[in-house]
């Protein structure tokens, strides 16, 4: 008999709960994550040959525990946390939130949500998430050790040094200053040793862009050719998204990066408003790629300055933009899996099929409406096979 596992995993301790096809709980039990109490929890729930887990934020806090799993060979589905708030909020107990109440709600919602997503393990994407996490991490390092920057320099200086400085630049703009009392030397002393991190952060900064330059293009990426991607936003990009053909269409992946707008109509009023759901490290990503082809004659530029003639506001435009950008993305990203698919292992991924060298999209519509949830794409021959969660519920 099938059975799902719903889990609610925590750094030291993860707590299960396996249900039937009817809902009803079979067993429960919490363990902890390292190796003996890893070991318990495979070992407590062997008896249940035909088992799915559904594991709860398998891109944060569950990821170790996911990982674990689909390398012992078990089937994984990734449930959102917002889906098992849901089905929380609506389950008796006053939405009471406890770890075993968690790990009921998960279960649940891998039993009742179709399309849930498979989690897969591929070394590669692994490890550039991995370096993508590092380099934006140094990104807010080098932000925070710059404005401290400023803040000595302020006092230093009247009025304070130019808001883009670098290590270089502050350290000639020191020079310049004499120290006439121990205030003085201190603060000197501060904004030297500020500099000296600035260009310790600065030298990782660009290791950490070389590899990832490398390790996309050895993955047969094309995506540092559309204006605006670096070698992070494109490593961000392939690690968050996985295979690009689990979207069935262009909507679909908007709506889950969050730039396809919601539509909140209601009888003769059609309106959409601004959607804060979906990956918001993507839709950085998208925002970032919008602002550097706004800020250079791109046609990118001249779509955002179309949509500012029509009549939207400039955020309007802009998310606009971000829309189009996300459809641009999508595009090349198909293209390029497809080039690796017919390539086969090993292989070069050749040159696209479908690109714009000013990185906007030439083949969008008009239509900006969303198209929320995933899907797989029966229709595409091209396509990888997909595991519909609807197969693995119960019959």
């Amino acid at each position: 008999m099938t059975v799902i596992i719903g889990m609610d995993p925590h750094k030291r301790s993860a707590t299960i709960e396996i249900i039937d096809k009817t809902g009803r709980i079979l067993a429960t039990g919490r363990y902890g994550t390292d190796t003996d109490g890893y070991a318990e929890m495979r070992t407590a729930t062997q008896r249940f040959t035909d088992r799915i887990w559904a594991v709860e934020g398998c891109n944060g806090v569950g990821r170790h525990l996911a990982h674990r799993l689909i390398h012992d060979g078990e089937t994984v589905l990734d449930v959102p946390t917002k889906l098992s708030a849901q089905v929380r909020v609506f389950a008796t107990g006053n939405g009471r939130k406890t770890d075993p109440v968690d790990a009921h709600s998960v279960a649940l919602a891998a039993l009742h949500a179709p399309n849930l997503r498979r989690v897969a393990a591929d070394p590669e994407l692994i490890a550039l998430g991995m370096l993508a996490d590092r380099r934006d991490g140094l990104g807010h390092a080098r932000t925070d050790t710059l404005n401290r920057l400023h803040r000595v320099l302020l006092e230093l200086i009247p009025g304070g040094a130019k808001k883009f400085l670098s290590a270089r630049q502050a350290r000639e703009l020191l020079a310049t200053i004499t120290a006439t009392d121990p205030v003085t030397t201190v603060q000197q002393r501060l904004a030297t040793e500020l500099i000296e991190d600035l260009e310790t952060i600065d030298r990782r900064i660009r290791a950490a862009d070389k590899e990832l330059r490398q390790l996309v293009l050895d993955r047969g990426s094309t995506l540092m050719d559309l204006n605006g991607i670096g070698p992070s936003s494109a490593a961000r990009l392939l690690a968050d998204t996985g295979d690009i053909h689990r979207f069935a269409n262009r909507d679909r992946f908007a709506s889950w990066n969050g730039t396809a707008p919601l539509d909140v109509s209601s009888g003769e009023q059609q309106r959409h408003r601004l959607s804060r759901a979906g990956n918001r490290k993507i839709n950085r990503v998208l925002h970032i790629m919008a602002v550097v082809q706004l800020r250079h004659p791109t046609a990118g530029r001249v779509y955002y300055d179309t949509r500012r003639t029509s009549g939207k506001t400039s955020m309007e435009a802009l998310r606009a933009l971000k829309r189009r950008l996300s459809n641009t993305i999508y595009t090349r990203m198909l293209t390029d899996q497809r080039q690796r698919e017919w390539a086969g292992p090993g292989g070069q991924s050749g040159t696209t099929l479908d690109s714009s060298a000013t990185g906007s999209t030439p083949h969008t519509g008009t239509s900006d409406k969303p198209q929320p949830g995933l899907t797989t794409n029966k229709n595409n021959p091209t396509c990888k096979p997909h595991l519909d969660t609807r197969d693995l519920r119960f019959r």
